[in-house]
């Protein structure tokens, strides 16, 4: 029994990731046709072995050769992993004084804290981005506030610019950030940095030698989850941002449904792909030496 719920999690692994990632990694290694589905070679198992090693004879990297040759594709995935580490440290800095701020509220108030950074998943994220746009038009409320305010003699252009698509972000995943750090810091015994005091630290010296180590584990995974799906974000560049903005989810898109490319379209996806695995994979090798330095 016990293997058994052991290997739901591996099985799910499978359906869900490995045997879609195979299905796309096919497609990349195929060729563009006048089709349904758009692309050749298809498998076709009626034919058993001598269709799968023609399949496999028929199988080419052109598509991603193709990637290196035209511009507009690594420009893409440069641009969209520069918009999501702004965004992430953004985030990390909206962020941690949120979670620091909840973690030393009194124990009555965190339950509705809580509630509060979570509220926004109420709502569905394709309203929350178009509220957005109401707010940030050129006759939306933050330029008549600002108006009103004195603050600009007319109006600023700030949607259908990255910094608008920086806005999107840092609000939409902002709980992302805000919740891993809290729970780490929400562990933390307080007296730890009465001692730190004690034995004569600052409050700084005290926070950055007690507090940032012990809230590292969160902000690790919040910089992740934050990170991780701003690189391939489709939805809030398409809305907030302009023509100037170029993100790799808007090129995928395109690419499917646009241009119909199939092929194109899924080695993008593979290379998104081991932009975002393969520095994780050396961050878990990382971590894994240091906890065996440790021990």
């Amino acid at each position: 029994m016990l293997r058994l719920f052991t290997a739901i999690p591996y099985v799910w692994l499978l359906i869900l990731f490995l045997v879609p990632f195979a299905i796309v990694t096919k497609i990349s290694l195929s060729d563009y046709a006048i089709s349904i589905p758009p692309y050749t070679p298809t498998l076709d198992l009626s034919e058993g072995w001598a269709g799968l090693r023609g399949f496999f004879a028929a199988l080419d990297v052109e598509n991603f050769v193709f990637l290196t040759e035209d511009d507009l594709y690594w420009k893409a995935y440069l641009s969209s992993v520069q918009i999501a580490l702004v965004s992430t440290v953004l985030t990390l800095g909206v962020g941690f004084p949120i979670a620091y701020a909840m973690s030393r509220a009194p124990e009555a108030w965190r339950p509705a804290l809580m509630m509060l950074v979570i509220l926004p998943f109420w709502t569905s994220f394709l309203i929350r981005v178009y509220a957005w746009i109401g707010i940030l038009a050129n006759e939306g409320f933050l330029n008549q506030f600002m108006l009103w305010t004195g603050l600009i003699a007319e109006p600023l252009q700030i949607l259908n610019t990255t910094t608008a698509v920086y806005i999107g972000i840092v609000y939409t995943y902002l709980p992302f950030m805000i919740l891993p750090i809290y729970a780490s810091l929400d562990r933390m015994d307080p007296s730890l940095l009465e001692a730190a005091e004690d034995l004569g630290c600052s409050r700084l010296t005290a926070f950055w030698h007690v507090t940032w180590p012990l809230a590292r584990p969160g902000v690790i995974a919040g910089c992740f989850l934050v990170f991780i799906p701003t690189v391939g974000e489709f939805v809030i560049p398409s809305l907030l941002g302009g023509s100037d903005t170029l993100m790799i989810g808007k090129v995928l898109w395109e690419e499917f449904f646009s241009n119909r490319d199939w092929p194109v379209a899924s080695a993008v996806a593979i290379i998104l792909l081991l932009i975002l695995v393969i520095p994780i994979v050396l961050f878990q090798r990382h971590e894994t030496r240091q906890r065996e330095r440790g021990g």
